[in-house]
């Protein structure tokens, strides 16, 4: 097959790729992007996508300053000396390498895509270069004309593959060829259903198997399957086909000009699903395009359990939470004279609907269960809205058409929007997801009647007239601004159908506003210039205003919105609201969350401190709950707890209300959050999504340890003791463990993990996994030693060496 026959056969997403074409023109926008959509996806939140938007501002000054500089930069780094090449050869790195001799115009583009190549295959640990023969004579390669039409691979210090140019003709064949030569042992290759027999029978009881059909070898699709493979490689048996008796087999027509993916359940076998034979493996069909993220995402699914069974009606089921969150939910309904085959005939289905649907099964023997007997069925499908759908379905088939039509029109509307791009659309011009979101449903007009419209004329009249007014500050043309214009109007409506008092939700557009955006200190605007967009302010009559640092979701506005409700610190006269004050959930939409809490023993209003905590009660608004304790019931407080007063009892929510930390009152209120905020902290905290900015603000090395997903108690119980450990690390290390935060990242609950840790070493290494980074001199990352034990005083000794320079960098 010809060059031009294979590109002609390329399928890069259009709208995202021209989407960050246009962002990045000379930085390799095809490799980055898979890569950063799994990695925002992954993450799991369309926050990561709002934060994205002001860091994608500075990236565009930059690139319009130093673009063409990294260009050259570039270019000179995949340069390399004969030396360079035999240093590396007897090290025994992995190298993709073209040693050029004559230039033509054909060699020229495959220079180009070469470049782009360097940055994504340094990820999976494979230099990428090139070496001049005219200035660089390597014997061997560069003494026959024939091998100037060949790239070569390097690996154990010897010379691993060979490929024509003609394969590797630009970004994605590179990838995709050089990462299936890597994998070798680990992707098979099958020709006959003889072959792929075979390879179910030795994969039964061990590994489940991931079948890919892919037209031609080199194209995205290739890259796709075999960036997956590199990922979960160790999981799964990834086996490769394009074309031949295979795909009669699993029913596809070789002519189909759609690449596909099979799921083969070897692992555990199933007696409700049968194949063929009984020698086959069950087989699930991935119904989308063949790309990362819908590979990834495919794969995530087929881990959610086969039924979940519940005892509450449908309509009180929560939607799901990620990574499922697209995906529909179908409910059936059991009694409890037929229970064990409703649970029989619940599981046959769930196996017809997996990769498409998450099935759950209703037990009508609970009290909590209200839905009338003529229904037998429900459904929730995602993104169209939370509502619930009952209906009385007379087989199985009905359910199963039910999701497969819907599974067809968001089908049928994506091939509608590849037609408006194709015709003109600007979508695929635009900076980003987000933006391209908001240009997409730019005629849909936002419901403002929950929300206040405030403008230079009424802000301070509307202000006045409630006791807590949180406002948004945003830009019509600013994509992440309208985005988050929907969730703060969702919050608004929230609070209205909760009948919460004395809130007042309002919106400021500063394009139409600039003079109340842009108020100077000193005027009787209580707030500072307005420099970012979206911003959240909390404002109060004659008090500063107070801003709204926290994620850019409705789920975290509200729920911040709702403790910043409470007087802070709020003043407890009796046992009973102390009590009530330490235990009680503080309103009935906070009832999934239990937020921290501090108390503060005085005994009395007048004596030194009270000003410093009240202070400091009041910064922490929104984030924790403060109560203040005074005259008689001090005492009796502080004798249970042993402290003198004044004195600060904190209840982090990962401790027992029993065992408060305990604090003295420091001289000033500065001083004293900052030991709060330290305080709330467990001794190894989990990274999350949400939390990594503050710990990172912290400005220490991170100490972090990678634990996979457990599959029973004891991979819990492992995990924990690896956590303890950790903590054991804290506790003997002393002061000199003060530079560093010990923390853990769990695999299971944020899969970014698995880039996040891939991008450190170059490559995934057995978990658990223990690192150091984000150190105060630089970038580098150092892993403790791989299959040595976890233990305190290993790993105290080993931080010592890398704190001494004698552990070099991963």
């Amino acid at each position: 097959m010809t060059i031009n026959a294979k590109k002609k056969q390329l399928s890069i997403e259009p709208q995202i790729q021209a989407s960050f074409q246009a962002i990045f023109p000379e930085h390799h926008s095809q490799d980055i992007v898979p890569n950063i959509l799994w990695f925002i996806f992954s993450l799991g939140g369309q926050h990561i996508l709002l934060r994205m938007w002001a860091c994608i501002a500075v990236v565009l000054l930059w690139i319009g300053s130093a673009g063409c500089t990294e260009k050259a930069n570039m270019s000179n780094h995949i340069e390399y000396t004969a030396a360079d090449f035999y240093e590396r050869l007897l090290s025994g790195k992995m190298m993709f390498l073209y040693f050029k001799q004559q230039v033509s115009p054909t060699i020229s583009l495959f220079l180009v895509e070469l470049e782009k190549s360097a940055e994504a295959l340094q990820d999976y640990g494979v230099l990428v270069g090139k070496i001049s023969c005219k200035k660089e004579p390597v014997q061997t390669y560069c003494s026959e004309a024939k091998q100037q039409h060949s790239a070569f691979l390097f690996r154990g210090g010897k010379e691993f593959l060979s490929f024509s140019l003609d394969t590797v003709f630009d970004v994605n064949s590179i990838v995709a060829e050089v990462l299936f030569a890597i994998l070798r042992d680990e992707v098979k290759y099958v020709h006959t259903d003889a072959d792929l027999l075979a390879m179910e029978k030795a994969a039964k009881g061990k590994k489940d198997i991931v079948l890919g059909y892919v037209r031609s070898l080199g194209t995205q699709e290739h890259r796709s399957l075999m960036e997956t493979a590199y990922v979960y490689g160790s999981k799964y048996q990834f086996i490769l086909i394009t074309g031949g008796p295979v795909l009669k087999q699993l029913g596809v027509n070789e002519s189909s000009q759609q690449s596909q993916v099979w799921f083969l359940h070897c692992r555990v076998r199933s007696t409700l699903m049968t194949a063929v034979t009984s020698e086959r493996c069950p087989v699930t069909r991935m119904r989308k395009a063949l790309s990362t993220l819908n590979l990834h995402t495919f794969l995530q699914l087929l881990e959610a359990p086969l039924v979940s069974e519940v005892y509450v009606d449908p309509s009180s089921v929560p939607p799901p939470q990620f990574p499922y969150q697209l995906t529909p939910q179908v409910f059936l309904f059991s009694h409890p004279a037929t229970e064990h085959l409703d649970l029989d005939t619940a599981s046959t289905l769930a196996w017809r609907l997996r990769g498409l649907a998450l099935l759950l099964l209703v037990h009508r023997q609970s009290p909590a269960v209200k839905t009338p007997d003529k229904y037998n069925a429900a459904y929730r499908l995602p993104e169209k809205s939370s509502e619930v759908k009952y209906v009385t379905l007379r087989s199985l088939d009905d359910v199963l058409e039910l999701v497969t039509k819907q599974g067809k029109e968001e089908q049928e509307e994506e091939e509608d929007d590849h037609v408006d791009e194709e015709e003109g659309s600007h979508l695929g011009e635009l900076d980003d997801e987000v933006a391209a979101a908001v240009y997409k449903n730019r005629d849909h007009l936002q419901d403002m009647d929950s929300v206040t419209q405030l403008t230079s004329d009424n802000f301070h009249t509307e202000v006045a007239q409630s006791s807590l007014t949180v406002v948004l500050f945003y830009l019509k043309w600013d994509a992440v601004s309208i985005a988050f214009l929907t969730s703060f109007i969702e919050v608004a409506e929230r609070l209205e159908d909760s009948q919460v008092d004395n809130i007042q939700m309002g919106v400021v557009d500063c394009g139409e506003w600039t003079d109340l955006c842009a108020a100077q200190p000193g005027t009787a605007v209580p707030f500072q210039p307005i420099t970012a967009f979206p911003s959240v302010l909390l404002i109060r009559p004659q008090q500063s205003a107070q801003h709204y640092g926290g994620l850019l979701t409705g789920e975290a506005l509200h729920r911040f919105i709702m403790i910043s409700c409470m007087d802070s610190p709020v003043l407890l006269s009796t046992k009973e609201e102390v009590w009530s004050f330490l235990q009680e959930v503080p309103h009935p939409d906070l009832a999934s969350y239990r937020p921290a809490r501090v108390l503060g023993l005085f005994k009395t209003e007048s004596q030194t401190g009270l000003s410093v905590f009240t202070e400091a009660a009041k910064s922490l608004r929104g984030e924790i709950l403060a109560g203040l304790l005074v005259d008689e019931l001090v005492e009796k407080w502080a004798a249970e707890y042993a402290v003198d007063p004044p004195a600060v009892l904190l209840f982090p929510s990962w401790r027992k209300l029993t065992h408060p930390l305990v604090m003295p009152v420091d001289s000033s209120s500065q001083e004293l959050l900052a030991h709060i905020c330290a305080a709330l902290l467990p001794p190894v905290p989990e990274l999350t999504v949400e939390n990594l900015p503050s710990l990172l603000s912290m400005g220490k090395a991170l100490l972090l340890l990678f634990v996979g997903e457990e599959e029973d108690e004891i991979g819990r119980r492992q995990n924990q003791a690896l956590v303890d450990e950790l903590g054991g690390v804290v506790e003997q290390g002393g002061t000199r463990m003060e530079r560093y935060l010990p923390c853990c990242i769990h695999l299971g609950r944020t899969p970014a993990a698995m880039s996040v840790l891939g991008s450190y070493l170059g490559s995934m290494p057995p978990l658990p996994a223990l690192v150091v980074t984000h150190l105060p001199t630089g970038d580098e990352v150092y892993q403790y030693p791989p299959n040595t034990p976890i233990l305190a005083s290993s790993v105290l000794q080993w931080l010592q060496s890398v704190e001494d320079g004698k552990e070099s960098p991963a």
